[in-house]
């Protein structure tokens, strides 16, 4: 079963279980009053019989014909006159009887005949010799009685009058009454299953364009992505696999750029060094010595190519950044005397901030002296380089200037970029153009930016500004 035909079968058992519960205990009820209505009505009509019978004294005096003013003569008198009193229901029945023997019965267009019921009449006559009123109920293939016995004695006569409900035919009543409901409750069921199918199939609209996307979704091909409608369980499930095959594309992005870039730049120094080494000549031992140094070169720059290359691919893994509170000011002073051993070279510090950052002390140190290495290999021998760093608003500003060629301002995006340069880099350094892409990388992965001010023949400033979440919030500018 689908989805949907589970959650349509689970609702409409659901709901037939509600009505079912719900009708049985509405005709509980229902049967139950419609006992204690008839308990009612036969008590109320033993007591107006007595009345007849005895009227108010309390001796039991008796009664007087209310028709005639005479008293009454007999058992038999009264029970026909108190059976002419009444206004029987069709399910309602009265008997007389007399001296043991039923004389009186119901007017002819009472259908309800319990004097044609021979255990019925059976197990009343005897109850009409007792001299107080018996109430019972008694089942027979005719019937389903409940009945009231209230025996009257005369001198020398006895009788009794028998007053009786169907109870079968009130149940019948409730039974139609409720196959009625039956019937509406069916049709409520195929109206709620239509409605829910409706329903489920809007709710699951999201998974089946999940199921067709992922079925277009191919190797080569993870742009397709999937509409995101309303604000529910469902719409954030589909925002959850649409930022999954965000992250698969950038993450099979990043391995084919990966694959171009290896492919690209390590093709150059591979047939560098194989163009030498077979043009070399083995007997003569300075072109050796010359291919040899070559060759070192080049696979020394293979080797740090292929590292920067592993740091930028690092870069797209969650676990790249690890911060940790981190002491600004010793950081500063720790990689401005890493700095010195890149060159010897006029070092000098700007800013000192003296504040507690959670930030990777590695990584951003990692970036900090990758410009500062940019600065020795783009700057004169004689100019001085400066580190500093500051807290301005809530960032951290941790910066390298120098006074070398400087970055022209349509160049700034693109030495960010992976092989990336400048166009005069290439005359001042080698390089392969993957340090201010690893630079970007670890600034980006503290949600923070690179900034860039420069002039071009009189140098540059360039920044990690990084968001500043202080536990320590002090600063001391050192001049």
């Amino acid at each position: 079963m689908t989805v949907r035909a589970r959650v349509i079968a689970a609702v409409l058992a659901l709901t037939a279980l509600a009505l079912a519960i719900a009708g049985l205990t509405a005709y509980t009820l229902e049967r139950t009053m419609a006992e204690r209505r008839v308990e009612g009505y036969l008590e109320r009509a033993v007591d107006e019989f007595r009345v007849l019978a005895c009227g108010h004294s309390a001796d039991c005096a008796p009664g007087v014909d209310p028709t005639t003013g005479r008293p009454f003569t007999g058992p038999d008198d009264l029970i026909r006159v108190a059976m002419q009193r009444q206004v029987l229901a069709s399910n309602e029945s009265e008997l007389g009887i007399v001296g043991g023997k039923v004389v009186w019965t119901a007017p002819e267009g009472v259908r309800f005949r319990p004097e044609q019921d021979a255990a019925f009449v059976d197990t009343v006559l005897p109850l009409s010799e007792l001299d107080h009123v018996t109430r019972g109920r008694l089942a027979t293939p005719m019937a389903d009685y409940f009945y009231a016995v209230t025996p009257v004695r005369f001198p020398g006569q006895t009788g009794a009058l028998v007053q009786t409900f169907d109870m079968r035919a009130e149940e019948d009543l409730l039974k139609a009454t409720y196959g009625s409901y039956a019937l509406v409750a069916l049709g409520s069921l195929g109206m709620v299953g239509f409605l829910i199918w409706l329903l489920v199939g809007r709710l699951l609209q999201p998974i089946r364009l999940l199921r067709t996307t992922a079925e277009d979704i191919t190797e080569h091909d993870l742009s397709r992505r999937i509409p995101v409608h309303g604000s529910d369980d469902l719409s954030a499930l589909t925002r959850t696999v649409n930022a999954m095959l965000d992250r698969l594309n950038a993450a099979i992005g990043s391995q084919r750029q990966l694959l171009d870039d290896v492919g690209h730049e390590l093709r150059t120094p591979v047939t560098i060094v194989r163009g030498h080494l077979e043009l070399m000549d083995a007997d003569d031992a300075d072109d050796v010595r010359t291919t040899r140094a070559l060759a070192v070169d080049e696979l020394d720059r293979m080797g740090r190519l292929v590292d920067d290359l592993l740091t930028l691919a690092k870069a797209e893994r969650s676990d790249f950044i690890q911060p940790q509170p981190t002491d600004i000011g010793r950081l500063t002073d720790e990689t401005l005397e890493k700095a010195r051993g890149l060159a010897p070279r006029r070092w000098l510090l700007d800013e000192l901030a003296d504040v507690e950052v959670a930030l990777d002390p590695q990584r951003v140190t990692q970036a900090w002296l990758q410009l500062a290495s940019n600065a020795v290999k783009y700057s004169p021998g004689e100019a001085p380089i400066a580190l500093g760093s500051a807290v301005r608003g809530s960032e951290l500003w941790l910066w390298v200037r120098d006074q070398g060629v400087g970055i022209s301002p349509e160049e700034r995006d693109l030495v960010l970029a992976r092989f990336g340069r400048g166009a005069d880099a290439p005359l001042r350094a080698d390089g392969a153009g993957l340090g201010l892409a690893i630079v970007d990388k670890i600034v980006t992965g503290h949600a923070g930016r690179v900034d860039i001010e420069s002039v071009v023949g009189r140098g540059s400033t360039i920044a990690l500004v990084l968001p500043l979440q202080p536990t320590t919030p002090a600063l001391e500018a050192i001049p």
